[in-house]
């Protein structure tokens, strides 16, 4: 059967504790029968109904989960949040923060990005609530984690829909190299450890053994083209 799963990404700096907004909120839908993969960017600054706490910036879901210790905590809210206004079953949840997507990026190497035109932020904001000027020429770009998140995040210059194409992007770009270099198998086999040392960085519900699953009958896939 089809698989939905949450990604939210909070906007939680280095050295931040207590309850965050969603940066990113994509929901990725596996299609075991069809053997295709398609996922949709939902806008942060779209106004929902927040099942029992009335209406709301969808980006605050996370935040009230967290912060009322609702049962499963901000991610079940937000994944009930999603269910309840466009009724799609939302079966599990990645969420991760900036250091998580970082080290996710890293892990795999670095990733390839076509930039279609130049970046030029000069406010990008940096992590202590000052500015980090970022420029970004067009072309082919080699991204570590670093460069991979402030591109996926800024926003000079377009809209919050760019800014979600860009986070698409990536998405697209890691498992391109994943699939295009055959990391798979040796990332498998570190699955439990990775899950581990990303605990601090990167939560999920998906079961270990369902998670190894999943990619393994994934990787048999043609997985060229995502909806």
């Amino acid at each position: 059967k089809r698989i939905n799963i949450l990604l939210l990404g909070i906007d939680q700096r280095q050295g931040e504790q207590g309850p965050c907004r969603t940066d990113t909120m994509i929901l990725v839908t596996v299609d075991p029968a069809q053997q295709r993969l398609g996922m949709v960017s939902i806008p942060r600054d779209l106004y929902v109904t927040i099942p029992g706490y009335g209406e709301n910036r969808i980006n605050m879901a996370n935040f009230i989960g967290d912060r009322d210790k609702y049962p499963g905590g901000g991610p079940a809210l937000a994944k009930r949040t999603v269910e309840y206004n466009y009724g799609i079953p939302v079966h599990y949840y990645v969420r991760l923060n900036f250091d998580g997507f970082e080290r996710v990026v890293d892990t795999i190497g670095g990733v390839e990005i076509v930039v279609e035109k130049e970046i030029d932020d000069p406010t990008f904001p940096d992590g202590n609530y000052g500015y980090d000027p970022l420029y970004i020429p067009a072309g082919v770009i080699q991204m570590n984690g670093d460069l991979a998140l402030k591109y996926a995040r800024t926003r000079h210059g377009d809209s919050d829909i760019h800014r979600a194409g860009r986070q698409q992007q990536v998405i697209a770009a890691i498992k391109d190299k994943v699939l295009g270099q055959n990391l798979a198998p040796s990332l498998l086999l570190k699955l439990p450890e990775l899950m581990r040392t990303f605990s601090d960085s990167v939560q999920t519900d998906i079961p270990a053994e369902q998670a190894i699953q999943l990619a393994q009958t994934a990787s048999t896939w043609d997985l060229s083209q995502m909806q």
